[in-house]
């Protein structure tokens, strides 16, 4: 007999939002917030974060949802103005 060790009901997710003490609460997986969690674990050096409603932050955007899901990075786009912004300009003649 073969077991799956895929768990399909959200008792994990249950025991990950249990770690979350803080008022107000960190906003849940499915909420469109939920990147604002307080990070648990940080480890910058190697590019990720534990947040507290268990998502696995990673420094490129992307996550690791608590019950597998991928999201892949999603950086904002027109990035590239930034660096326009931030170059100086030449000085213009006085008139």
């Amino acid at each position: 007999m073969k077991t799956s060790s895929r768990r399909t009901d959200t008792a994990a997710q249950r025991e990950i939002t249990a770690v979350c003490r803080h008022r107000p609460a960190c906003p849940s997986v499915e909420s469109a917030d939920r990147e604002a969690a307080h990070p648990v674990v940080h480890h910058p050096e190697q590019g990720w974060s534990l947040l507290c409603n268990g998502i696995l932050l990673f420094e490129d955007t992307g996550e690791l949802l608590p019950d597998g899901q991928i999201i892949v990075p999603h950086r904002p786009l027109g990035s590239g103005r930034v660096v326009t912004a931030a170059q100086r300009r030449p000085a213009r003649d006085a008139a």
